[in-house]
C-alpha cells in the first residue's frame, strides 16, 4: 500500500471494508488518485471474523431475489454487471485455495486473511493511498465542488467522496452510524434501520417453555411475513439462533410493543397428512408419546410438546381425530412473537439505511448531491446469510469504481 503525503485526491473513499477497498482498487486502475480513510488500525474487520475465520465471500446464485431492500430492483444493475463469478475471477488469479458450502456458498479454505492480503497487494497494484488510524471530524462541500474531510491528522480533499462505512452492527470491531448521519448531512433520505442475520430474544412465556433447551439444534422451516427458510434451528439461553432464525430476522419487523409472528414448522420432512398417517401407523404403539415423537425431533422437544398439547392420560389409540390434528397443527405450525432480536451486537448485518431512491443505481451516486457515492452496508440493501451481502458489497464497490 502506497504513502501519499499529499492530502488532495482525486476519490477519498471514507472505510476499508470490503465495499470501500473494491471501489479503490478499481477507481485506481483507471488512473484516479485514490485515498482510503478509515478510524481503525486494520483494514477489512469485518472480513476477517466473517464465517468463523473463513468468510463466506459470495454466493454462486446470488440475484436480485436474495435481498431486501424498500426498492426490490435497485441492486439488480450492479449485481448483473459485477457476479460472483467476476469476483471468482480475482480470487483464482490470487490462487486463494476455496470450497463450496451447501446453497452455493463459497468459503476460504484457510484463514481468510487471503483476502485482505489479495485486497491489499491490488490495492497497492493501483496505487491506492491508506491512512488508517484517522478519525474524522468533519465533512463539507466547497463552492468548488470539492469535498473537505477534516481528521484528527490533518485535512484531505477530492473531487469524489464515497461513504464505505458500513452499518451498525458489531460494533466491538468499529461499526457506527457514521455513514447515516453523513447522508442525513447532505438531506439524504433514510429508511430506518434494524438488525438483521440475527438471533431471537422470546418473551416471558416462551422463556419458560423452552428452559434448559439451550444447545439443541435441528433442521426446521421457520416463516415470517409469508417468506419461509429452511436451515438448521438453534435453541440459546435467551431464545432462538441458527441459520434460520437469522434468515427469518430480515423479515421481521417491530412496531411499538408489538412484534411479527413467527411461525416454525418443527418436522418439515413430513406434511401434516404424512405426520397424520405416521402416527396412524403407529396407532396400537403403547409408548409414551415423547417417546414415540422423539423419532423425529429432539427428545427434550417432543416431551415438551407433549405436556403442553397432548390431551392428559390419553394413548395415542384414544385420541379423537381431531385432537390428533390440533396437535399435528402444533408441530407442523407452532407460532410466537419475539420479545426482540438480540440486536446490533451480535447481528451480522444492518437492515435499513441511505433510501436507495436518493442513489443512482448504475453509479450509487447521490442524485442531488453530484459527487457523493454510498456502497455497501451503508445502503437500504440487505442480502440473505450465504455471501450475498459480501456480493453486495463487491458489485456495489466496482459500480461506483467506475465512475469516481
Amino acid at each position: 500500500m502506497s504513502e501519499n503525503k499529499s492530502n488532495s485526491f482525486d476519490v477519498i473513499i471514507l472505510g476499508a471494508g470490503g465495499a470501500g477497498l473494491m471501489c479503490a482498487i478499481h477507481a485506481g486502475m483507471r488512473g484516479r488518485r485514490v485515498a482510503i480513510l478509515d478510524h481503525s488500525a486494520k483494514v477489512g474487520g469485518k472480513i476477517i471474523i466473517s464465517g468463523g475465520g473463513r468468510c463466506n465471500f459470495t454466493n454462486l446464485e446470488a440475484t436480485s431475489k436474495n435481498y431486501v431492500s424498500e426498492n426490490e430492483h435497485f441492486c439488480k444493475s450492479a449485481m448483473s454487471r459485477y457476479t460472483a463469478d467476476d469476483f471468482l475471477e480475482m480470487v483464482k488469479k490470487h490462487k486463494i485455495s476455496y470450497h463450496e458450502r451447501k446453497h452455493r456458498q463459497l468459503f476460504c479454505d484457510g484463514s481468510a486473511q487471503v483476502l485482505i492480503d489479495m485486497f491489499k497487494k491490488e490495492c497497492d497494484e493501483a496505487g491506492v493511498s491508506f491512512f488508517l488510524k484517522h478519525n474524522i471530524q468533519n465533512i463539507q462541500k466547497t463552492s468548488e465542488n470539492l469535498f473537505l474531510v477534516k481528521t484528527d491528522q490533518g485535512t484531505f480533499s477530492s473531487e469524489s467522496l464515497v461513504v464505505a462505512t458500513g452499518g451498525l452492527s458489531i460494533p466491538k470491531i468499529g461499526a457506527t452510524g457514521f455513514g447515516f448521519e453523513i447522508a442525513r448531512q447532505f438531506g439524504l433520505k433514510m429508511i430506518p434501520t434494524h438488525p438483521a442475520l440475527d438471533g431471537f430474544v422470546f418473551g416471558q412465556k416462551e422463556r419458560k417453555i423452552f428452559e434448559g433447551f439451550a444447545g439443541i439444534a435441528f433442521d426446521v422451516v421457520m416463516s415470517c411475513n409469508g417468506i419461509s427458510f429452511r436451515e438448521n434451528l438453534l435453541f440459546t439461553h435467551v431464545g432462538l439462533s441458527g441459520p434460520v432464525a437469522l434468515q427469518a430476522s430480515l423479515h421481521w419487523n417491530r412496531t411499538g410493543n408489538n412484534g411479527d409472528a413467527l411461525t416454525i414448522d418443527f418436522i418439515p420432512t413430513h406434511t401434516k397428512e404424512e405426520l397424520l398417517d405416521w402416527f396412524a401407523e403407529r396407532k396400537n404403539n403403547k409408548s409414551e408419546i415423547k417417546n414415540l415423537l422423539s423419532e423425529l425431533i429432539p427428545k427434550r422437544l417432543a416431551e415438551q410438546f407433549g405436556s403442553l398439547y397432548w390431551p392428559s392420560g390419553k394413548t395415542l389409540a384414544q385420541l379423537s381425530k381431531k385432537e390428533l390434528e390440533f396437535f399435528c397443527d402444533q408441530l407442523k405450525g407452532w407460532s410466537f412473537v419475539p420479545e426482540s432480536t438480540v440486536g446490533y451486537g451480535k447481528a451480522e448485518v444492518t437492515r435499513g439505511g441511505v433510501d436507495t431512491n436518493e442513489l443512482s443505481s448504475k453509479t450509487m451516486e447521490a442524485k442531488k448531491v453530484p459527487g457523493l457515492f454510498f456502497i455497501g452496508e451503508v445502503v437500504d440493501v440487505t442480502g440473505w446469510l450465504g455471501g450475498f451481502n459480501y456480493q453486495w458489497a463487491w458489485a456495489s464497490g466496482w459500480a461506483a469504481g467506475q465512475v469516481v
